[in-house]
């Protein structure tokens, strides 16, 4: 089944009525929720519930006696043999989603620029494949993994546990050896090894040209992981390999690898994944669409303003005196007067299911009304992204104030003949949308 987040409701059709039950026990449950029981449901991003960020709360569809509700989460979900598949809703017809591969492409600074080329049912899990380096590259800042290897010897330089049955078995008549066993710190292991399947996999892949090879960092590191596991690695181990690695694994220093570990499980068990067949596991890729939206604004707007980061604490102001509530607005320019923004990923124009006058309508704005009181702004923005065919720009004059909040639509582009057509025409809204903040 397939459909595009922020549907307002997909009606299910007679012949996919057979998915239902399967789609239930996915249906109206929180992240935090299905990721507990399911380690093979990977959402973006990784860090649910940890900084505030309230993605751990989001539903990846509701369901009823006749539709489907998606909400901000795009990517690929499935339960035993049922699959749905949500686009953005800027995806061509012919299902190629330049729009969530544009982001993508901005936020991991990777390169897509040949996604014209690949199939029109390209499958979900190879974004993993274009994610892989930058979580390579994002574990590695902490060094290569080291973890403890039992390894087996039979010299007389003894230093371990002396094996009995093997010291029999290999050094009889005595000829100076003894067959004993030694735990050691080594970049050899489980974790090394799973990595350095995954580049096996990669190399090989129709779409992976390009991927280990697009920067003298990512080339450098996958060098340097083939180095240290070329002594024991072997292909036709890799099914033992992921079978060690399918426990997660928690370690106070190494933690970037646990994030780097899931994707590697992702992508060489993706078969298996995709076909469901673990009865009644709930697998998956999820991206949430205001989360990405926000990292993609960001990457367009750095120049002039601050994004302040909860998950380092990195910009961090405070709502009262006294270092007392903690605040992050999505935006803050750089210099004086302040303008803050905030980021909308839901459809706030009229094209969309989005009411001016409703309760929800104005829970939107007082976020971003409260943080101009509190860096004494009189200008703040909303941007959300819009099927027009140019930007929008709405003034809201706060009432009996000389405040004014921006409402402003990034035209996306949903009707271009290549991924290279789109790219150039984005690209030209946003010079627009800079120059008009």
């Amino acid at each position: 089944m397939r459909t595009t987040d922020n549907n307002g409701g997909y009606k299910i059709a007679d012949e996919e009525f057979i998915h239902k039950d399967n789609l239930i026990q996915i249906a109206n449950k929180n992240l935090i929720e299905l990721q507990k029981s399911n380690a093979d449901l990977l959402v973006f991003p990784h860090s649910l519930g940890i900084y505030r960020d309230d993605v751990e709360k989001s539903t990846i569809f509701s369901i009823d006696e006749e539709t489907i509700t998606t909400y901000n989460l795009m990517g690929f979900v499935g339960c035993n043999n049922s699959q749905l598949t949500i686009t953005s809703r800027f995806a061509k017809e012919d299902n190629k989603d330049y729009f969530l591969h544009y982001m993508l492409q901005k936020v991991f600074a990777i390169n897509l620029l040949d996604f014209d080329q690949k199939s029109n049912k390209e499958n979900i899990w190879d974004f993993l494949i274009y994610l892989f380096p930058y979580f390579l590259k994002k574990a590695y800042t902490q060094g290569m993994f080291k973890a403890y290897k039992r390894n087996e010897y039979n010299n007389a330089n003894i230093k371990g546990t002396i094996n009995i049955n093997r010291h029999i078995q290999k050094n009889i008549p005595f000829r100076g050896n003894i067959a004993y066993s030694t735990r050691e710190h080594s970049y050899d292991n489980d974790i090394t090894q799973l990595i350095r399947h995954t580049i096996e996999f990669i190399k090989v892949h129709p779409f992976g040209k390009g991927v280990l090879t697009k920067d003298n960092e990512t080339r450098e590191i996958v060098q340097k992981f083939i180095f240290v596991t070329d002594a024991t690695f072997s292909k036709s181990q890799r099914n033992k390999i992921i079978a060690k690695n399918l426990k997660s694994f928690a370690h106070p220093y190494f933690f970037e690898y646990k994030i780097l570990q899931k994707i590697c499980l992702q992508i060489l068990r993706r078969e298996k994944l995709s076909y469901g067949k673990d009865d009644n596991k709930i697998y998956g890729l999820l991206f949430d669409g205001a989360w990405l939206w926000e990292e993609y604004l960001n990457t367009i707007l750095k120049d002039k303003f601050i994004h302040p980061e909860n998950k380092t604490g990195k910009h961090k102001h405070y709502l009262f005196e006294g270092n007392k509530q903690s605040i992050y607005p999505d935006f803050i320019s750089k210099d004086k007067p302040f303008i803050v923004g905030d980021a909308k990923y839901i459809p706030l124009d009229k094209q969309g299911s989005y009411n001016e006058n409703s309760e929800r309508a104005v829970s939107i704005y007082y976020k971003t009304l409260a943080y101009m009181y509190r860096f004494n702004s009189t200008r703040g923005f909303l941007i959300y992204p819009t099927k027009n065919q140019d930007n929008r720009y709405e003034e809201l004059k706060i009432q009996d104030t000389d405040g004014v909040l921006k409402k402003i639509g990034l035209a996306i582009p949903h009707k271009q003949e290549n991924f290279k057509k789109f790219t150039c025409n984005i690209n030209v809204n946003e010079l627009n949308l800079i120059s008009k903040i």
